[in-house]
């Protein structure tokens, strides 16, 4: 694979098929694309931007690590999904007409194309370069004789010792297998010290141990030589059994549905049951086998016997199947040189002038752009809060928020100081299950009343509202988010947050944190749209007002900026707009299930997703709104889970230059701007901007770093 950036294919016989036979109406399924196949066409932009010779190669190491991890959560919850709905009889196809069994016999086609992709981009454009730069990735046929001699000793001194190969027989059946566990089935001859005749034993890798090893500079040419554990593993696998002979040795790793299965109607104590869940989640059912390539077909068959999976679970690796991890040497290599700039984010003006940060909310909205601009002022308003004599009650959704959060400590340092804390933390926030569970239990010690929000629907919303006595007024000052209260994803994930002390929105965040911590009928908003009640109704109606404008021969616009748009109701309506002449701009990182650019249907429709530095997680709406422009943020994207199944807010910025700077930095920009953004096309698959590219190249998240700092 050369050094440009990878050209992702179009599907010629999916285009031939919509122009020969065009859709009839908005029931024909080829109008939309399967949710599974569009988040694997994701993972394929992540693995392109590995390629871009633009970026600095140890950005593009750990984009290739991004999308081996995509990949993994990918099998741990959608497949794991698919394969749950198909054991239960769920057999019944989606919007785009493919049934589960068929989806899984796509999604292995597809997931081996990108398995041999993220392989070659390793070998032959990542490990060149690399090496180029003084960074080797060591496999064993190229030790040298004294590095052989180093590693056998690291073996001996560090390994040997946790080591506990297990010789399958009657007496020793097979045991359980951690999820995502290095493992090694070793094929063995001889006897052992009791007679036993050897066949096949497992040896687990230590998860003490870091996968890779750097080399010590005295035994290599320069201080960034690293080699697998599994190479160290295999290569004196031998030792673990003497006086036998190990015929051979193959690495595998399984993955296990991640889904826990909790019951939330039929428990008392949802904390309690999820902890007894997070205890078995790692030996959940299993949904994948990766091993490496020179595997063999018998022992990749006797591996997939093993966990109840077929061989065509199994995914071969040409290499360590733990090539993720690389990421570890990311992190530890002193090269700044090869990664990118440090970024420093910037303060809004209003907020330096004055460190009195209810007088400034109280005199104007402010807007928070992150990552450019800092969440410290979040952590600052939260920080006076806890120690103001006037402020009454704080109280917050959580949903990520990290093991050592500030958000948190912050939440139980106002608490022991007589506030009244009430922190609405959703447990079941996918993989932060355990950290959310113990961070509830820390705050019910400092006092703070923690809700777990709603049975059936996750409190996904992102809420912060400070009630305050001043003089004979209480006034409630408010912070509404796109991302989470997590300040080391505030670093990583572009994201807006709102400071306002509108009262009516104030009064609105109250009567949403009524619904979630008690009893009774939906609360009317006067400005707030929240799932699972009004949201839905309100966007379709929106999208249908827009396009009753354009049936009028009035001017009727669109812009969005989501994660995922995956609900058919939604996408219908979007169609029907199209159709009535809307011009329709959306800005999807993810996942997109509407086909642009059929006639007809959506040659209004422009998708474009921008990948980057920064994880574009920001949700944005816009409407022309018969020339009086709507502009919505939220925490929402369009999909049946966040409309429906969801407690989710959008907010409307009611401030018109704030207005303007959300539509400039979220939406006009990454239109203007050409570099790392994906159009996509009818057929599903995307076209790098770059194409036939020859002007000057900007990337909109430059951009905005530089406007921001000016």
């Amino acid at each position: 694979m050369d050094s440009a950036v990878v050209q992702l294919p179009v599907n010629e016989n999916h285009l031939r098929d919509l122009e020969n036979r065009p859709p009839k109406s908005l029931r024909d399924r080829r109008l939309y694309v399967n949710r599974e196949l569009s988040l694997l066409e994701f993972n394929e932009r992540v693995l392109a931007q590995a390629t871009n010779p633009r970026l600095r190669i140890l950005e593009r190491l750990r984009f290739l690590c991004i999308s081996r991890h995509l990949l993994d959560e990918f099998f741990e919850v959608r497949v794991a999904a698919l394969k749950q709905r198909i054991a239960h009889g769920a057999a019944k196809p989606g919007p785009d007409g493919i049934t589960p069994r068929m989806t899984l016999a796509r999604i292995r086609e597809s997931t081996l194309k990108l398995i041999e992709g993220q392989y070659q981009v390793f070998h032959k454009n990542l490990k060149p370069t690399l090496e180029e730069q003084g960074i080797r990735f060591l496999e064993s046929r190229n030790w040298t004789q004294r590095q052989t001699r180093w590693l056998h000793s690291y073996f001996l001194r560090e390994l040997m010792p946790v080591l506990s190969p297990l010789g399958l027989d009657p007496a020793h059946p097979f045991p359980r297998i951690l999820t995502k566990s290095l493992n090694f089935a070793v094929e063995l001859r001889g006897k052992d010290a009791f007679g036993r005749e050897g066949s096949m034993a497992l040896v687990r890798a230590p998860r003490s141990l870091p996968r890779l090893i750097r080399i010590p500079r005295s035994y290599t040419r320069g201080p960034d030589d690293f080699v697998f554990l599994s190479s160290v593993l295999q290569n004196f696998m031998a030792e673990l059994f003497p006086g036998m002979e190990v015929v051979a040795s193959h690495q595998f790793r399984v993955t296990r549905d991640s889904e826990l299965l909790i019951d939330e109607e039929e428990i008392e104590d949802l904390a309690s049951a999820l902890r007894g869940e997070l205890m078995d989640r790692g030996y959940a059912k299993a949904v994948r086998i990766e091993t490496r390539a020179s595997c063999p077909s018998n022992v990749q068959k006797y591996l997939a016997a093993q966990f109840e999976l077929t061989p065509n679970d199994v995914y071969p690796c040409d290499g360590p199947v733990n090539l993720s991890r690389i990421v570890e040497a990311i992190d530890n290599i002193d090269r700044p040189d090869l990664k990118y700039p440090v970024l420093n984010p910037s303060v809004p003006r209003t907020l330096t002038g004055d460190s009195d940060l209810f007088s400034v909310i109280r005199r104007h909205d402010v807007l928070l752009h992150h990552p450019y601009e800092s969440f410290a002022p979040v952590l600052d308003l939260l920080r006076q809060a806890a120690v103001d004599p006037d402020v009454l009650a704080i109280k917050q959704t959580l949903y990520r928020t990290g093991i050592n959060s500030h958000i948190v400590n912050l939440l139980v340092e106002a608490a022991r100081a007589g506030k009244d804390v009430t922190a609405v933390v959703e447990l079941r926030a996918r993989f932060d299950e355990e950290a959310n569970i113990s961070l509830a239990a820390r705050l019910q010690e400092a006092g703070v009343q923690v809700v777990y929000g709603i049975v059936g629907y996750k409190a996904h919303a992102k809420m912060l509202m400070i009630v305050r006595r001043e003089r004979r007024v209480i006034r409630r000052y408010v912070h509404l988010g796109t991302g989470n209260y997590h300040s080391g994803t505030a670093t990583l994930y572009t994201d807006f947050g709102l400071l306002t002390a509108n009262p009516d929105i104030g009064e609105d965040v109250h009567r949403v944190f009524q619904e979630l911590s008690g009893l009774g009928k939906v609360l009317k908003m006067t400005h707030l749209l929240h799932s699972p009640f009004t949201l839905f109704k309100q966007l379709v109606s929106k999208i249908k007002f827009e396009a009753a404008e354009a049936r009028a021969g009035r001017p009727a616009a669109i812009d969005a900026k989501l994660n995922s748009l995956t609900d058919p109701k939604v996408i219908k309506a979007l169609y029907n707009a199209s159709q009535a002449g809307v011009q329709i701009r959306l800005l999807i990182r993810g996942v997109c299930c509407l086909r642009p650019g059929i006639p007809g249907f959506s040659e209004n429709i422009r998708v474009r997703s921008i990948l980057g530095r920064f994880l574009e997680h920001s949700r944005v709406y816009h409407f022309h709104n018969g020339g009086d422009p709507e502009t919505w943020c939220s925490s929402a994207d369009w999909m049946e889970r966040n409309l429906h199944q969801r407690v989710e807010v959008a907010f409307p910025i009611l401030d018109p230059e704030i207005q303007s700077r959300i539509v400039d930095e979220a939406i006009e920009l990454p239109w203007n701007e050409n570099m790392e953004a994906w159009d996509m096309q009818a057929d599903g698959q995307y076209v790098s901007t770059l194409e036939g590219h020859e002007g000057k190249m900007h990337h909109p998240q430059k951009r905005i770093y530089k406007l921001l700092r000016n």
